[in-house]
């Protein structure tokens, strides 16, 4: 008996048959047997696997079904009911074994006694040139894990169907009488829905197992590259189907939801994706078999996928193909602004109809998407083709339509173009053309094009082979680039375009259009003439031989070479190994606030005072992100993590920043490290978190290395010496009694206004376009995190548009997300609710705020400066205080406001605030005074008066 029988199934394969075989001869596993079964194959598939047998006996049995079943179900239970191993696998005659698959497997099955074993999948797409490798569902694999049942994890059901990546035991089938459904496609999905609820144990084992090959344009094509056929579609639905009558029999509604959320998020799509090259009879049909099917999901399932594969699925419902083609647009060109939108009752929409029905309202609000509050220029706007035509030489003549989303692209808009011709991979070249008409059409901005591409266009000709299309707008001054989509458009009678590369004709010689997997319109460069082919065919056999090997192998170290530059353990080793020796550059100070994200908080602060009192010295300022916008323009701005950034914080005499520069780095002997910290503590810090005192030993240590880079740590209390300083395991030495640089601004607003007996509101009122006569509030959350520690989804935890129907009138509320965190406005609020999460530095909106709206925030301690009203808005203080992190106090205790927990709790304090504020003046002087007992207003002054030589440098 051997251990592992490897079922080969074939049809019309004969020519990879030998390779999938060899893969399972090969394995390292000695004791299997394999089985060839061929589904009636027409090109001698089994005639080539009885010539295997007869190489192999012993080793291979091939067995052949009297008809074609018509899918790969049936020839996998003939091979079931002729294997004799203990354990049987699945293996498709045009993929292959990994080398170690089967002793992996076993292995794994022996040792933990699962009756099914899974394993890695690793897909490769053949392209014409390349390869490419996608993990199938690697999270499912990262370590190797045994389940007792399969609801602890739904989501290896409803992801991980393939029934070739795994091990199951042969008595386990026979007992539970698990078949393939016969003459069905997509049959994997039944059998191992079947398989994984009848199963006692299961494994996951971190291991490549098997190579799925899938070749996009074989002439044959597989079930998955034929979707096409109305019958595929009509065999997953029925599969489906079957499956939920399963999980309906054994009450298992949990793997039902995430089985509809999974067909919504994929399966639906994968079918929506064809829609647009399909003609009106097949979609008329798709939407009949789709509306019935539909119908029958789970309502909580749409609640659990993004907005547009939610949209798509209703409008398919509804048949309204006007607005689902589009839709269906921008889930292939995923973020992409594919529809002219509506706004209605402060609500935004994909489009104006079904706007009247429940469902319709729903699904089709796209308000949470933000496409109404971002900067033209960082919307991507859908450019549909709508004409093409050539010459048949080199000329091509090019028409679009851009949607012009909620009419943002005025009538009245200065409007410019080019025509963009781009090679795919970077830092190559590329050749522009003007428009030769651009006008504005209402909901899109319609243009045309006319390139000679065989005079104008001049590729290189090997390596710069894929062009992508591009129509660059210029709106006002503004520049938008939109990537030109195929539309609807068909490419079968588009000609290919004469080409000059600059190598030589020799290697390439036409421009051939296509549409690419995202159904942007791209260029191919290929060969028609005999001469180019015959180099092509050259060049092809020249890249097998064995110099073509060694010059891959030496570029291939070369990207290594290049890749392990830009790795952070290299940037680390370079900083300790080479920068550190430099000398330290007397006067150059880094300045960082929130690890880049910020021209911010006290480090901003003593920037300023140092600029103030003419200190002379060189500033360098950490960013992080593509492009630094809102940083001073008097000094050198590094992107965080570069090698300028590594190169600066090595030579710098002094370090300040309120977080923590990267901690792997090792701060030199010469460089003085001032901490400023970003607010005192409510919730535990450091080394009073719960899960830093499960570190063991060295890991506390490397943790308080990090930490004793601090030379000096500011504090603004007592409270800060007893929790952050302890906390952090500081020395006293370290710390300095000044108050935050930060709060010196409110200090000083609380004085001039305890002195005129006037609030001075500043600029940014004006800026922001506040009514004189309305109070501000400003909301101002912190962020919540798992207990993993990653952020989690913010969203608003109140009614904003009834916040603003019921105080729009008293009051314009100011709302700053948490720099982790983004928040979307309804355009329902406009004027009465502003977003001003973007700025930098939240100081003046605190000096601005007539009174703040927070939860567990530091900023209450920073605001209590100012002397006037908060509320405490802790809907989930309990899991807060007690479930994660911890605190320090209870809030309750000692807030000096308010604290609510509801909706409806929030709207009656803020109905109150005025009785509020006189209520709770003795509370916000006592929490002011035990919090903030060191802000002075003179904090930077300190600073720069320690450390710092006004107008001489240090």
């Amino acid at each position: 008996m051997p251990d592992v029988s490897v079922i080969v199934i074939v049809y019309n394969d004969a020519d990879r048959l030998p390779t999938a075989v060899q893969s399972v001869l090969d394995q390292t596993l000695n004791s299997v047997e394999v089985l060839i079964v061929d589904d009636c194959s027409t090109d001698g598939s089994f005639e080539v696997a009885r010539a295997l047998e007869a190489s192999h006996p012993g080793r291979i049995r091939a067995f052949q079904l009297p008809e074609n079943s018509g899918a790969g179900g049936e020839p996998r239970n003939v091979g079931i009911g002729h294997a004799t191993g203990r354990y049987i696998m699945f293996l498709d005659s045009d993929d292959v074994l990994e080398h170690n698959a089967c002793r992996n497997l076993l292995e794994a099955a022996e040792q933990t006694q699962a009756d099914i074993v899974s394993g890695l999948c690793v897909r490769l797409t053949q392209g014409t040139r390349t390869t490419k490798r996608t993990e199938w569902y690697p999270w499912l694999y990262r370590t190797t894990r045994t389940l007792e049942s399969i609801t602890e994890l739904p989501d290896l059901f409803v992801w991980d169907t393939l029934s070739t990546n795994k091990c199951y035991r042969r008595e386990f089938l026979l007992d539970n009488d698990l078949r393939f459904p016969k003459g069905m496609f997509y049959e994997d999905l039944m059998f191992i829905a079947e398989a994984y609820l009848a199963a006692n144990r299961i494994t996951l084992i971190p291991n490549q197992v098997y190579f799925w090959n899938v070749h996009e344009k074989a002439a044959v094509k597989s079930v998955t590259n034929r979707r096409h056929e109305m019958t595929n579609y009509e065999h997953r639905l029925e599969i489906h189907r079957r499956i939920e009558a399963l999980l309906e029999h054994n009450d298992l509604h949990g793997l039902r939801l995430a089985k509809d959320v999974k067909f919504l998020k994929h399966d639906l799509v994968l079918h929506l994706r064809d829609l647009p090259h399909r003609d009106e009879e097949y979609r008329a049909e798709f939407a009949e078999l789709s509306r019935e099917y539909l119908a029958d999901l789970s309502p909580e399932a749409y609640d659990s996928v993004l907005p547009i594969q939610a949209i798509c699925s209703y409008l398919l419902q509804q048949g309204d193909w006007d607005n689902l083609l589009p839709a269906v647009d921008a889930l292939i060109r995923r973020n992409t602004v594919t529809s002219p939108l509506i706004e209605r009752d402060g609500r935004i929409y994909w489009c104006g109809e079904h706007l009247d029905t429940a469902d319709g309202a729903r699904f089709l609000d796209v308000t949470g998407l933000g496409y109404h509050t971002r900067p033209l220029t960082q919307l991507a706007l859908g450019n549909r083709l709508t004409s093409y035509a050539d010459d048949g030489r080199g000329k091509v003549r090019l028409g679009g339509s851009v949607v012009n989303p909620l009419g943002r692209i005025r009538s009245g808009a200065k409007l410019s173009g080019t025509l963009e011709f781009r090679a795919r991979r970077t830092s190559l070249q590329s050749f522009k053309f003007p428009l030769t008409s651009l006008k504005h059409a209402g909901q899109t901005l319609d243009w045309t094009a006319e390139a000679d591409l065989a005079r104008k266009l001049r590729p290189l000709g090997i390596i710069d082979v894929v062009w992508d299309v591009w129509v660059n707008l210029d709106v006002d001054g503004e520049k938008v680039p939109t990537r030109v989509g195929a539309g609807r458009i068909e490419l079968e009678s588009a000609r290919p375009l004469r080409i000059r590369p600059r190598l030589s004709r020799l290697v390439a010689d036409r421009l051939v259009p296509e549409i690419s997997a995202k159904g942007n319109l791209s260029y191919l460069l290929t060969a028609e003439g005999q001469a180019t082919v015959r180099t092509q065919e050259l060049i092809g056999e020249a890249l097998q031989s064995k110099a073509a090997s060694l010059a891959k192998k030496g570029l291939r170290k070369a990207r290594k070479a290049k890749k392990d530059l830009n790795s952070g353990d290299t940037k680390i080793r370079v900083y300790h190994e080479a920068f550190s020796k430099l000398p330290i550059r007397k006067g150059l100070v880094v300045f960082e606030s929130h690890m880049g994200k910020q021209f911010s908080d006290s480090p901003k602060a003593i920037y300023d005072e140092m600029r103030r009192q003419g200190v002379q010295f060189d500033a360098v300022w950490s960013y992080d992100g593509a492009k630094p916008t809102g940083f001073p323009k008097d000094a050198t701005l590094v992107k965080r993590w570069s090698y300028p950034y590594l190169r600066a914080l090595a030579q710098a005499e002094f370090w300040i920043d309120n977080q923590g520069f990267p901690m792997k780095l090792a701060k030199r002997p010469g460089t003085t490290y001032i901490q400023t910290w970003h607010g005192s503590a409510l919730k535990r810090m450091g080394f009073d978190v719960p899960q830093m005192k499960l570190l063991n030993r060295a890991g506390q240590a490397t943790h308080q290395k990090v930490l004793d880079r601090f030379d000096h740590f500011l504090i603004r209390s007592e409270h800060d010496v007893r929790t952050l300083a302890s906390g952090f395991r500081l020395r006293d030495e370290v710390l300095l009694r000044t108050g935050y640089p930060r709060n010196d601004a409110l200090v000083t607003a609380r004085e001039q206004e305890a002195e005129t007996g006037e609030r001075v509101r500043g600029p940014i009122a004006e800026q922001l376009g506040i009514d004189a006569d309305k109070k501000v509030l400003l909301y101002a959350p912190t962020f919540r995190a798992s207990e993993s520690g990653a952020v989690k989804k913010f969203e608003l935890p109140f009614d904003v548009e009834e916040f603003a129907d019921r105080f729009g009138d008293r009051y314009t509320l100011l709302i700053r997300s948490h720099y982790l965190n983004q928040v979307v406005l309804p355009p329902s609020v406009r004027g009465k609710v502003i977003d001003v999460s973007q700025g930098h530095d939240i100081t003046p909106l605190l000096a601005l705020a007539d009174g703040l709206i927070t939860d567990y925030s530091s900023l209450m301690f920073d605001y209590a400066l100012l002397d006037r009203p908060m509320i405490f808005f802790a809907y989930d203080y309990e899991e807060y205080a007690d479930e994660t992190r911890g605190t320090y106090f209870d809030l309750r205790d000692k807030a000096p406001g308010p604290v609510v927990a509801t909706e409806s709790e929030l709207f009656a304090a803020v109905d109150g605030l005025k009785a509020a504020d006189a209520d709770y003046a003795g509370a916000r002087e006592r929490f002011a005074t035990e919090f903030g007992e060191y802000d002075k207003g003179t904090a930077a002054q300190q600073i720069v008066a320690k450390f710092f030589t006004p107008g001489s440098g240090k």
